[in-house]
C-alpha cells in the first residue's frame, strides 16, 4: 500500500515538473520575442533602417511634413511609440521632416483642373483630395478653391487640396447623415467636409459682411458683429436636420 502511495507522488510530482515546464516554455516563445521600439525621431531614414533591423523589424515612412524643429530628412514622429513591446518583424510607421516650409504654393485658382495638377506638381506638391460642387457662370471643371490658400505660410503638408466645378447632377442615394454646423467656418473648409461625407452641394449664395456702426450719442447699442469674407454664415438644412445624397446643400457665404 504503501509502495501504491509513493509511486502516485511519484506521478503528480512529474506532472507539476512537466507543466511547470511547459508554462516556462510558452512564455519565453510569447515574451522571448518581444522587443521595445526604440525611438527613431530625429535620426535619419538610413540610421533608422540600421537600428531597425538591429531591433528585429522594419520601417514604413507614411507621411511627409514640414518642420521648423527637425531637421530636412530626419524622422519627426513615429507610431507606436518608443517603448512599446511588439513581436519582432512589426512595422513601425515613420513621418519625415521636410524641414522649413520653402516652397511657394501656387495659385491655380480659376484654372483647368487638368492645368492645376501640372502646375501643382511642377511647383514640388503633392495632389490632395479633389472634391466638386455646382457653380454659377463657372466651367465644369474650374478650380474655384483651394487649400491651403495661395502663398501661405505655415503649412505643415505638401499635399494641395482642390474644390472644382461641377454639373449639377444629383448623384443615387445613399444613406442619411446628421447635417453638421458649418457656420463659422470657412467656406472652403465647409465645402470639403460636405463633399467628403457624399453630400451634393447647391450653387453657393453670397451675403454681404455686417459692418459695425458706432453707436448714436447716449445709447449703448450692441455693434453688428464682422464676419471675415468667405465665411460661412447660413446653411439649409439646418444643424441636426436628417440629410442624404438627393438633397443638395445649400451654404450662404459672407463677401
Amino acid at each position: 500500500m504503501i509502495g501504491f502511495f509513493r509511486f502516485v507522488l511519484v506521478v503528480l510530482l512529474l506532472v507539476i515538473v512537466a507543466m511547470t515546464s511547459a508554462i516556462v516554455t510558452m512564455h519565453f516563445a510569447i515574451h522571448g520575442a518581444e522587443v521595445a521600439i526604440p525611438d527613431f525621431r530625429g535620426m535619419t531614414i538610413a540610421d533608422a533602417v540600421e537600428r531597425a533591423g538591429s531591433a528585429g523589424m522594419s520601417l514604413q515612412v507614411e507621411n511627409r511634413l514640414y518642420s521648423t524643429d527637425v531637421p530636412v530628412g530626419r524622422i519627426a514622429n513615429q507610431s507606436p511609440v518608443a517603448g512599446t513591446l511588439v513581436r519582432r518583424g512589426w512595422r513601425v510607421w515613420l513621418t519625415e521632416s521636410l524641414g522649413p516650409q520653402k516652397l511657394a504654393i501656387p495659385d491655380v485658382t480659376g484654372k483647368d483642373q487638368r492645368f492645376a495638377m501640372i502646375e501643382i506638381r511642377r511647383a514640388g506638391f503633392q495632389m490632395g483630395a479633389i472634391a466638386e460642387m455646382p457653380w454659377p457662370n463657372t466651367p465644369e471643371g474650374t478650380v474655384i478653391a483651394q487649400s491651403p490658400e495661395p502663398k501661405a505660410a505655415g503649412v505643415e503638408s505638401p499635399v494641395m487640396n482642390l474644390l472644382v466645378s461641377s454639373t449639377d447632377n444629383a448623384p443615387a442615394p445613399q444613406n442619411g447623415w446628421v447635417m453638421p454646423n458649418l457656420e463659422g467656418q470657412v467656406f472652403t473648409s465647409a465645402a470639403f467636409a460636405l463633399t467628403r461625407m457624399g453630400l451634393r452641394l447647391a450653387p453657393v449664395k453670397e451675403e454681404s459682411t455686417p459692418v459695425a456702426a458706432p453707436n448714436a450719442p447716449g445709447i449703448l447699442a450692441p455693434m453688428a458683429p464682422m464676419v471675415p469674407p468667405g465665411t460661412v454664415v447660413g446653411q439649409n438644412p439646418p444643424p441636426g436636420s436628417r440629410v442624404d445624397a438627393t438633397m443638395a446643400i445649400e451654404l450662404t457665404v459672407a463677401k
